[in-house]
């Protein structure tokens, strides 16, 4: 348990120390945080984000649009072929006469038994093309006198009169008009009747919505609308990119609220039942009165902080069934293709400029937007985008951000790519967990501040630790490996040239006879022969994590646990000694076949503490150890061939690594050193020694015992017996040991001896 707290207390303590380092980055990431924040709660608008919200709206409704035609609903088109000339099938150019309404409505009544009728056309001008004021003016000017002129024109009047054969059509028929409202400064127009409207201020106080409050209008002529079922604004609510998302249900007008076209129709195809508004579950009036739905009886009808709704858009152009105004008019259809059905007259001649932006399409009939926006009505699947998502966009930016804001600059590249993967798919997969439920739930923000917040991480960590990678490298880099390289990169703040006191393990490597050697070959190749040899035993130091220290001609200085922590830093210089006697049997062979003689090497290893650091001089400085630990292994080295092995350890090396096996040499004291100090031979790791090696070993172990106790005869048999058995690996010290014992049998040394043996030369 102990174990378990202390480690948790370390791991902390890494935390915090990243923290720290880290600091300004969490500070910037979160104050990104908190401008999306703000963005999210509405204190300011971010344009771009307001343009990507849109675009992801887009994205998802055409991904989910349902598709297909809807049968119920029939557009009746005022398209290029209705406007032709007579002659060519069609009925003139637009406006028609009352007149020709007239007859499309009563072919759409009488003739194919349509269930409603809503124009997405308004009548606001009186119909002149009959004539009729031209004969009236005759009456009361030129013809004045005749009566019989003034009897034959009072009895063709009435179908003369086209406004009022275009009333007496719409009289008691299920037909809902269409009309505009306008917003301009100043005065505005105010023509037409408008129709009753359908909530007031005391039904609906203004200061639940930020409703958009219109200052005129351009409605019907009152005898239209006063025979009329119904009517409704088709004013649509374009966003600020221009593209038609919302229709607003309610229109607010003089202190009064007046219905859209669609709403005015499902009214009506629901027996005119009389609209409410329903406000957010818990809220009141006096509070919050956050406006939720409209209700038409059981009808709900989803609307957003302005009374809008969005437009439920079965897929592109032609989800509806067209069929041309000319035809129904001279009665060119089939009697059955439109019984029943829900007509709404509008047009797709570009002349007539009704062709919208919308999500689906950049030029949309204007007259489908009122089909797409009745049909889900009537359906009850508008998404709902209530006030109350505000809300739940401050929620996810908050969380999802302050997270990301503060564990991503404690991360290495691929947890930090997975964890704002992460963040960002839960809030996208939330998302879209809630627009299959029928609620649309912001995402722009939430989205991009864990994009920027990643892409601003690794951008820090690409300029400020690059920059720290590369002062670490132009620090570091020729001493140490790659990879040591890297990870003094990921936290340069911990490591400096400044001089410290550690403990290290410091290797010196010589080689045997270089002198001879050079003598024998030409600078050329000298150097082509020490880059030969230095190369392959640098790459086993830096296999091992060792650092580098110097080449002072043959010879190689290495070091372990500095400027890098590493708490294994014995076993690994003991592994690099090993490996760089098997790099070099490696490369006898190619030294003969290039008549270059052999590299033999006197390898010296020790453990203890020393001081490591820059130093030098003012004009230059070197990243070195130094200390009595230091002087040792370098004496080690030198001691090599007097023992006739390749490699000799420390005895702290020793002690601190027990798997190691070892063969002890001697105790020794070397030049400048008065206490004596066992070496040792490392023979390989517990598993990695041959059993003969072993026990030679061991063997030799017992003479050693003897030879210490001044029992000669017994050391004496066993080194003879070693030499009898195993001369090979071992015969120089052997026979070291036999001089010994045969000086010592003459001058022997005494009681207080303790075995050491001491070195006059270095």
């Amino acid at each position: 348990m102990a174990t378990l707290i202390e480690r948790g207390r370390e791991r902390v303590g890494r935390l915090v120390g990243k923290a720290r380092k880290n600091l300004w980055r969490i500070v910037l990431g979160l104050a990104l945080v908190g401008v999306a924040f703000a963005q999210a709660a509405g204190m300011i608008r971010l344009v771009p984000l307001e343009r990507l919200e849109a675009w992801l709206y887009d994205v998802r409704l055409v991904a989910t649009m349902p598709g297909g035609v809807d049968p119920r609903i029939v557009i009746v088109d005022i398209d290029e072929r209705s406007l032709r000339e007579r002659e060519a099938g069609g009925e003139g150019r637009w406006p028609w006469p009352r007149d020709r309404l007239a007859v499309l409505l009563d072919q759409l009544f009488d003739r194919y038994q349509v269930a409603q009728v809503g124009f997405d056309v308004v009548f606001a001008e009186r119909d002149e093309t009959s004539g009729v004021r031209v004969l009236d003016a005759l009456a009361a000017d030129r013809l004045k006198g005749s009566a019989e002129f003034r009897q034959a024109l009072q009895e063709v009047r009435p179908t003369l009169d086209y406004d009022q054969v275009m009333a007496r059509a719409l009289k008691d028929r299920p037909v809902v008009l269409g009309y505009t409202f306008l917003l301009g400064q100043g005065e505005t127009p105010q023509k037409g009747s408008l129709p009753p409207p359908v909530l007031d201020t005391a039904a609906l106080p203004l200061a639940l919505s930020d409703v958009t409050r219109w200052t005129g209008y351009t409605a019907n002529l009152a005898v239209l609308q006063q025979n009329a079922a119904a009517a409704g604004h088709f004013n649509p609510l374009p966003d600020p990119d221009g593209v038609i998302r919302r229709v607003p249900m309610l229109a607010e007008f003089g202190g009064a609220y007046y219905e859209s076209l669609s709403l005015a129709m499902a009214r009506q195809l629901n027996g005119g039942l009389p609209l409410q508004g329903l406000l957010a579950e818990g809220s009141d009036l006096d509070t919050f009165g956050a406006l939720e739905q409209l209700a038409i009886g059981d009808l709900p009808v989803p609307v957003d902080e302005r009374i809008a709704t969005l437009v439920p858009y079965r897929g592109p152009a032609y989800s509806f069934q067209y069929v041309s105004a000319a035809d129904v008019i001279q009665g060119k259809l089939p009697v059955d293709t439109l019984a029943g059905k829900i007509v709404l007259v509008g047009t797709t001649a570009p002349g007539l400029l009704d062709l919208r932006s919308t999500p689906v399409a950049g030029s949309y009939p204007g007259v489908e937007v009122h089909a797409n926006m009745l049909a889900g009505i009537l359906d009850g699947d508008i998404k709902q985008k209530p006030p109350f998502v505000r809300g739940a966009d401050v929620v996810q930016v908050a969380l999802g951000g302050v997270l990301l804001a503060l564990v991503l600059p404690l991360l290495g590249p691929m947890w930090a790519s997975a964890l704002a993967l992460t963040v960002a798919g839960a809030t996208l997969a939330l998302n879209m967990t809630a627009w299959s439920a029928g609620l649309v739930l912001p995402l722009a923000t939430a989205l991009s501040l864990a994009i920027l917040l990643y892409v601003f991480n690794m951008a820090w960590g690409f300029f400020f630790e690059a920059r720290g990678k590369r002062q670490i490298t132009g620090l570091f880099g020729q001493y140490v490996p790659p990879e040591l390289v890297d990870e003094m990169a990921r936290n340069p703040e911990n490591f400096s040239m400044e001089g410290e006191s550690r403990e290290l393990t410091v290797l010196f490597s010589d080689v045997r006879g270089f002198t001879t050697i050079s003598e024998g070959l030409d600078p050329r190749e000298l150097s082509q022969l020490m880059n030969a040899f230095l190369t392959p035993l640098t790459e086993v130091i830096y296999r091992n994590r060792g650092t580098i220290d110097k080449y002072m001609g043959d010879c190689i200085m290495a070091f372990w646990g500095a400027p890098v922590h590493d708490p294994e830093h014995p076993r690994h210089a003991v592994r690099a000694a090993l490996g760089m006697i098997e790099a070099l049997k490696g490369l006898q062979a190619e030294f003969r076949a290039r008549g270059w003689p052999e590299i033999h090497i006197g390898v010296g290893l020790n453990t203890g503490r020393m001081s490591v650091g820059n130093m030098g001089s003012s004009i230059r400085l070197a990243y070195t150890v130094m200390g009595d630990a230091v002087n040792l292994a370098s004496r080690l080295e030198g001691i090599t061939k007097e023992y006739g092995v390749q490699i000799i350890v420390g005895d702290e090396t020793r002690t601190v690594l027990p798997d190691l096996v070892c063969r002890e040499l001697d105790k020794v004291r070397v030049k400048g050193k008065d206490i004596a100090v066992a070496i040792h031979e490392p023979l390989g790791f517990a598993g990695e020694v041959a059993a003969a090696t072993l026990a030679a070993a061991q063997r030799f172990a017992e003479a050693l015992a003897h030879y210490r106790a001044q029992r000669w005869d017994e050391a004496e048999s066993a080194l003879n017996d070693l030499l009898a058995t195993s001369a090979a690996s071992g015969e120089k010290l052997y026979r070291l040991y036999l001089d010994r014992i045969a000086l010592l049998r003459d001058a022997p040394p005494g009681p207080e001896w303790d075995g050491s043996f001491t070195f006059k030369t270095k």
